[in-house]
């Protein structure tokens, strides 16, 4: 087969959510296949770190799209002459976006349909973008692939889609996601949070991860019950934090809430570390902090709405996201029952063990092969 990918997500030092995901079933579809041609259409020069194999070739596509009038640009008007050019048997791409000019088959990944619950909390042009082409985006493709049965079902009841082009490939955990010895914890938490055990938050910051509620829990932990955690926020400052970071100044306990920026490589040593990880997102399509915190034998405390609870299983406190004092209930009974602690560790990571990128990626390349025959 001759595969394009959109591989625009591919970006040195800055992989995040659906970075890692392209990064993780490129590389391994690329090693396990090394009879298929695969080219990589990037947006920008890339790092050659990128290209997993002999078998791949990377091609810059301007102009870099970082906007939705630049998406537009480079989907209908870039893509679909390189594409008929390169004679692709297929193109994959792996961010929820796709060319409806282009007449090569399409395999495309819909991480979740966040825009159509939450509209007001992104800006109104990327909103306008969404609201009129992610619906053709999902008619135009023939192929589906949705990362939980969460966003299978929102697509079909909302949009009307034909369930059976969708199919369902579940995330999986880098292998850098492990248990750790207690020195390289006190190690973390010395470097981290002056040597304190922490609950972490990790992702973007921005209002759908619920931020504000996670820090009022926080407070109420401390204020209620004396606890003696610390609340490490740990990601980039997204869209709309003014209110985070004035929420973190002001706050009674703001010299035990650390924030730090972007990880990178020291991601899965600082999750490790943590005593327990809080990722009360109002709306997610998986929740990949859930299932990595999960690997690491972590404990999670995770919200009961949308893909939380299918990633989670019984190997988690969920929790209303909406109510702050349930989530301060769910740090006091973890930071006062180490016998939960240790059930919620065992159990994460058998859940977890669920979650492999080795067969996300058998499952999309299976598809791409039935599509091109």
């Amino acid at each position: 087969m001759r595969i394009a990918v959109n591989t625009r997500l591919l970006l040195k030092g800055k992989l995040e959510g659906i970075g890692w995901y392209t990064y993780e079933v490129l590389k391994h579809m690329v090693e396990t296949h090394p009879d298929d041609e695969f080219i990589f259409l990037f947006d920008r020069p890339f790092d050659e770190k990128f290209l997993f194999g002999k078998n791949v070739t990377g091609i810059v596509v301007p102009p870099p799209a970082r906007h939705p009038v630049l998406w537009y640009v480079w989907f209908e008007w870039s893509l679909p002459p390189i594409l008929k050019k390169l004679k692709a048997d297929v193109f994959l791409s792996p961010d929820g976006y796709c060319s409806l000019k282009s007449k090569v088959p399409v395999l495309m990944t819909m991480h979740d349909l966040a825009y159509l619950h939450f509209p007001n909390q992104v800006a109104w042009l990327t909103q306008k973008y969404y609201e009129r082409y992610v619906p053709k985006f999902l008619k135009r493709a023939e192929k589906v692939a949705v990362v939980s049965d969460y966003v299978k079902n929102d697509i079909v009841s909302n949009l009307g889609i034909p369930a059976q082009k969708i199919f369902r490939a579940y995330n999986g955990v880098r292998q850098e996601f492990q248990p750790i010895n207690n020195s390289e914890k006190e190690k973390t938490q010395n470097q981290y949070t002056s040597g304190k055990e922490y609950f972490l938050y990790y992702g973007a910051i921005h209002p759908r991860k619920n931020i504000l509620n996670l820090i009022a829990a926080f407070e109420q932990y401390k204020s209620n019950n004396g606890g003696h955690k610390t609340l490490l926020l740990a990601g980039r400052m997204a869209w709309k934090t003014s209110e985070i970071e004035n929420k973190i100044k002001q706050s009674p306990f703001s010299s035990d809430i650390y924030h730090v920026d972007y990880l990178g490589d020291e991601l899965p040593r600082v999750v490790a570390s943590a005593f327990a990880v809080v990722y009360v997102s109002m709306f997610e399509g998986f929740g990949l902090p859930v299932a990595e915190a999960m690997k690491c034998g972590v404990p999670v405390i995770t919200s009961n709405v949308t893909s939380m609870p299918e990633v989670a299983g019984d190997a988690a406190i969920c929790v209303n996201p909406h109510d702050v004092t349930e989530i301060a209930n769910a740090l006091c009974r973890l930071d006062q029952d180490n016998d939960l602690v240790r059930e919620l560790s065992g159990k994460g990571i058998v859940q977890a063990n669920k979650f492999d990128w080795k067969i996300c990626s058998d499952q999309i390349y299976k598809e791409l092969r039935q599509l091109v025959e």
